[in-house]
């Protein structure tokens, strides 16, 4: 999912906003306001580098002038320590963004490490591993980024670009039929439909949506349910999903496993930057 520029920009000035206010009194009382300067960014674990598009944001809202150079490209897999970027020009800009580039990079580099260990784990079955809108409020585009960058996919951006019928709009409605019937009459979108027991699995069929979302089933519902469609739709296995259970769910016969813990629970990769 690439990151519209002004969509980067107004994240970046909101970041900045909350770590600078006013000024940074520190650096402004110590660093005379010509002082020029180098600096490198460091990953002190192993893992996918994202992010630094948005670092390189940071640093240039605080100062048009700065030098960013990357040193890697967003995606490649790093041991440690690795230099991911080397920044140049105004001391006092370098010193103020710090914080709130290596947060980026931090936070977006541990969703794409997580992201690249999952997909690692299902390697050779052919299905794709999808993120889910549990991301952090304000940084959906940025974190659905970083899980491309690990080699993941994008589920829908919000809920005006896909749709997905879950439990609780079925209760609004007389049977799974009645839903697809009223989604398809306003709307020419894909129609996916969260099922959580082999009938509804048959109905969501039978009604013509386009993708099932199997939610929190065995991994012998999930065969059951992959074998009953026999490929007429996509099948998406949600809920619960580890990387010590990733690769069954995958051999049950599913297409795609979305997996919220790549975006609400990944840690953040360790990264410093480094004045040279």
């Amino acid at each position: 999912m690439a990151v519209a520029t002004d969509t980067l920009e107004r994240i970046v000035e909101g970041a900045l906003a909350e770590d600078v206010g006013e000024g940074d009194v520190t650096t402004e009382a110590i660093v005379d306001p010509d002082a020029m300067g180098t600096a490198v960014l460091v990953t002190r674990a192993p893992g996918v580098v994202a992010g630094l598009a948005a670092a390189e944001s940071v640093f240039r809202a605080l100062d048009p002038d700065i030098r960013f150079e990357r040193l890697v490209d967003e995606g490649t897999m790093l041991g440690a320590p690795a230099s991911v970027a080397r920044v140049s020009g105004s001391l006092r800009a370098i010193l103020t963004g710090e914080r709130t580039a290596l947060n980026f990079i931090g936070r977006l580099s541990g969703i794409a490490t997580l992201t690249r260990h999952y997909v690692d784990a299902i390697e050779g079955t052919g299905v794709a591993i999808l993120d889910t809108r549990k991301t952090t409020p304000g940084l959906r585009a940025l974190e659905k980024h970083a899980v491309a960058c690990g080699g993941g996919h994008n589920h829908r951006g919000g809920l005006d670009d896909g749709v997905l019928v879950k439990d609780n709009h079925l209760g609004a409605v007389d049977s799974v039929g009645a839903a697809v019937e009223r989604v398809r009459a306003a709307t020419d979108l894909p129609i996916e439909v969260e099922c959580d027991t082999l009938e509804q699995v048959g109905e969501a069929v039978s009604a013509g949506a386009d993708a099932i979302l199997l939610d929190n089933m065995s991994l012998d519902e999930l065969r059951a349910a992959a074998s009953l469609v026999a490929g007429r739709v996509r099948l998406e296995a949600s809920g619960g999903v580890t990387l010590d259970t990733v690769r069954a769910v995958a051999e049950t016969g599913v297409d795609e496993i979305s997996i919220g813990a790549l975006t609400h629970s990944a840690p953040s990769l360790d990264v410093s930057l480094e004045l040279t």
